[in-house]
């Protein structure tokens, strides 16, 4: 992709940012968000993520312009702040929580057709498992053939799916009644849900996986036209998505109660509508969701290719994944990623793991990625590296930064300590890669603070395969 003509314009850098972010959550979003919160702890959680994600966007689009000769976004930075070890599991932990996700959209991409063919069920049932297969290959095939083409594709679904959402704000908009909204702000009346501060807690997470793919752009910062268009198509995609998701889901508690809310069948969205303007709205709601998914499934198989093939150029990864086809598109890194969604969506149809079981382990990989992202860019501003002629700019991004590493440490801890070991069980295995890629460059494996970090992943690996073996651990 060396010439001007196979990089990836403004435009379509925003599509991806885009096109990953708004995926299904979005669709479920009233009724996940109902299930853990009431009005004022869903108000109070929407404006810390606000702020938390806005700094991390901040974040992504500083150390774009700071450090351009960084490919590869999450993990690039976490190698040249903390060593090898930490790159390797950003970007170890970034693909698994992409993949996951994918199976995740997989489930809800069937359980949405079950709505319209009942032989699919819950998205889970053999037939939903076998077209869930077939259609995965498809996109496998089709992302073979040139990512510009798929980036393409990815354009226009993102179209696609944001006209449906438009429909569904605009029309509640009008159908919004304010005794409804108001009716029980603190959830008093469903003591199940814990007090306040709890509530915030537990719709923290769910908001945090509606975001994941912000660092869309500065994966594929190497095929960028401008570099500078990584860090603006970074922001303008978080503040579109972020200006969606908080209409649908601050509109949908106006039409119904949380309660209510909170008992429907997922693609929730649809419900709400259908609620309003009777059966087409469902119909319009759940086609908009089917075309949203195959869109977002395509913009996560790129990333999950991209993240592999650009660890691997610079030995994070083996270098069996640095293999590109006539296409320029990063083969072998495809054929793995695509290899364990096959895998895990076998798994669906024998553990009674839900979309929302998945998407918490995926959201829980993602963070540790996030914050060596946010500890990187406050590294920089403490040391003053690239800030030498700019003061004021270096207090700025030192405040911002450190806003986004309060925010992401707060994120692992809403996440619990469930979801924290039970990702050590996924982080521990990928030290066999992290093994040979060293090798083939003749280095030693760890450094010794490395060999204490990977010790302690171990542990948390051998106490949650323990815990799901004796049952106080469920997926």
């Amino acid at each position: 992709m060396s010439d001007s003509s196979g990089k990836l314009k403004l435009g379509a850098l925003v599509a991806l940012v885009v096109g990953s972010m708004i995926g299904g959550g979005i669709f479920s979003l009233p009724q996940n968000m109902a299930a853990s919160a009431g009005v004022g702890a869903v108000l109070i959680g929407w404006a810390i993520t606000a702020v938390g994600m806005l700094t991390l966007a901040f974040v992504f689009q500083t150390l774009a312009n700071r450090k351009p000769d960084l490919d590869g976004g999450v993990y690039a930075y976490a190698k040249a702040g903390f060593g090898d070890y930490m790159g390797f599991s950003s970007a170890w932990g970034y693909w698994i929580s992409a993949w996951l996700g994918n199976v995740g959209y997989f489930v809800l991409l069937f359980s949405t057709l079950g709505y319209f063919f009942p032989i699919f069920g819950e998205g889970n049932t053999p037939a939903a498992i076998i077209g869930a297969s077939v259609l995965l290959w498809a996109v496998h095939f089709l992302v073979l053939r040139g990512i510009k083409e798929a980036a393409f594709i990815n354009l226009v679904t993102t179209v696609a799916k944001v006209v449906p959402l438009l429909l569904f704000a605009l029309i509640c908009l009008f159908a919004f009644k304010l005794d409804i909204f108001t009716a029980d702000i603190w959830a008093v009346g469903t003591p199940e849900l814990g007090s306040v501060m709890n509530q915030v807690r537990n719709m923290m997470l769910v908001t945090v996986w509606v975001f994941i793919g912000i660092e869309g752009a500065s994966i594929f910062s190497s095929r960028a036209e401008k570099r500078s268009d990584v860090g603006k198509a970074t922001v303008i995609g978080f503040v579109t998505v972020l200006l969606f998701l908080v209409l649908v889901n601050v509109l949908s508690l106006g039409i119904m109660t949380q309660p209510e809310l909170a008992k429907l069948q997922n693609p929730s969205m649809a419900a709400v509508l259908e609620h309003v303007v009777g059966h087409w709205g469902a119909v319009l709601i759940s086609v908009g969701l089917i075309i949203s998914l195959l869109g977002a499934l395509l913009s996560w198989v790129l990333l999950c290719a991209e993240i592999m093939f650009a660890a691997a150029k610079d030995h994070t990864m083996p270098e069996f994944l640095r293999r590109e086809n006539a296409n320029q598109v990063p083969a072998n890194a495809l054929w793995l990623t695509n290899a364990m969604v096959q895998i895990f969506l076998v798994i669906t149809l024998f553990s009674n793991s839900t979309y929302l079981s998945l998407i918490y382990l995926a959201t829980s990989m993602i963070l540790v990625p996030y914050l060596w992202s946010a500890a990187y860019a406050v590294l920089l501003a403490v040391r003053s590296e690239t800030y030498e002629q700019a003061l004021a700019e270096r207090q700025k991004d030192l405040v911002i930064g450190g806003i986004a590493l309060l925010y992401a440490i707060w994120l692992l801890y809403a996440g619990g300590v469930k979801y924290l070991l039970l990702s050590a069980l996924l982080y521990a295995p990928g030290a066999i890669l992290f093994a040979k890629a060293k090798r083939e460059v003749g280095q030693p494996v760890f450094t010794n603070v490395e060999k204490l970090i990977f010790a302690a992943v171990v542990i948390g690996a051998l106490v949650a395969a323990f815990g799901l073996y004796d049952g106080f651990l469920t997926l």
